[in-house]
C-alpha cells in the first residue's frame, strides 16, 4: 500500500515560492521513487527548472521514508543548507510533507498532489483501496470497498446502470457492486444486503479539523 501521487503543475509550485528565491529540494525514497514523481531523477530535474525560473537551490536530498521519525535526523544532517533557504520545496506525499514540517521551521510548499492511498495489482499498477472515510462497511460488502471501487459511490446496491458487469461510467471498469454481489453469493451471504445502510456519516472523516484517536494503554 502506497500514497499515489502526481506532480503539480510546476506554474502552480513557482506561485506557491513565488516570495523565495533561495529553495532546499527534498524528495522520498519509498513512494514517490517507487512512482517517479518524487525521487533523486525528479528532485534533480525540478532543481534545473527551477533554476532555469532564476531560483536558487540550496541544497537537495532523497529522504529514505520521508513520512518516517527519522526525517528529524535527515533534516538534521542538512541544516546549513536548509537554514540558507527561504522554504523547503517537498516533493513526497503529503503525510511526508506534514512530517518534515514538524521537524522544521521554514515554511514547506509541495510539489505534488497526493490522490489516494493505493494497492498494487501488478507491477507498477495501482488502484484506490482506501479513502480512509471513518465508516468502514467491509464486513457487509465482502471487503469490497463500494466508496472506492463504485464509480457513483453508491451505498446500498448497485445502479442499474452496468452492462455485462462493467461499469456505465467507464466500460473498461468492473462494477464494484456486480463484484460485491457476486463475492457474498459465493459466500452464501447475498441476504446480507437486504438490510439497508443508513446515509453515510461523512462527518467521520470531514469533521472540520484534523482527526484524533486515543488508544487505550
Amino acid at each position: 500500500m502506497i500514497s499515489i501521487t502526481q506532480p503539480k503543475p510546476f506554474e502552480e509550485v513557482l506561485e506557491s515560492i513565488s516570495q523565495d528565491q533561495k529553495i532546499y529540494l527534498v524528495g522520498c525514497g519509498t513512494c514517490t521513487t517507487t512512482q517517479h514523481t518524487g525521487g533523486k531523477a525528479e528532485v534533480l530535474a525540478m532543481k534545473e527548472k527551477l533554476e532555469t525560473a532564476g531560483k536558487k537551490v540550496t541544497g537537495w536530498m532523497v529522504i529514505p521514508t520521508a513520512c518516517d521519525p527519522l526525517t528529524q535526523q535527515a533534516l538534521a544532517v542538512n541544516t546549513r543548507e536548509i537554514e540558507a533557504a527561504d522554504s523547503i520545496l517537498a516533493m513526497p506525499c503529503s503525510f511526508g510533507i506534514l512530517t518534515i514540517a514538524l521537524y522544521t521551521s521554514k515554511p514547506v510548499y509541495p510539489a505534488l498532489d497526493t490522490i489516494f492511498i493505493g494497492k498494487e495489482q501488478s507491477p507498477g499498477n495501482f488502484t484506490e483501496a482506501c479513502i480512509q472515510c471513518g465508516g468502514c462497511v467491509l464486513g457487509k460488502t465482502a471487503t469490497i470497498c463500494p466508496i472506492t471501487r463504485c464509480a457513483k459511490s453508491l451505498f446500498n446496491g448497485p445502479c442499474g446502470g452496468s452492462i455485462n458487469g462493467k461499469c456505465e461510467v467507464n466500460p473498461n471498469t468492473p462494477c464494484g457492486w456486480q463484484q460485491i454481489i457476486d463475492r457474498l453469493t459465493a459466500q452464501g451471504r447475498l441476504d446480507q444486503l437486504d438490510e439497508i445502510e443508513p446515509l453515510k456519516d461523512w462527518s467521520t472523516s470531514l469533521s472540520g479539523g484534523p482527526r484524533q484517536i486515543i488508544l487505550e494503554s
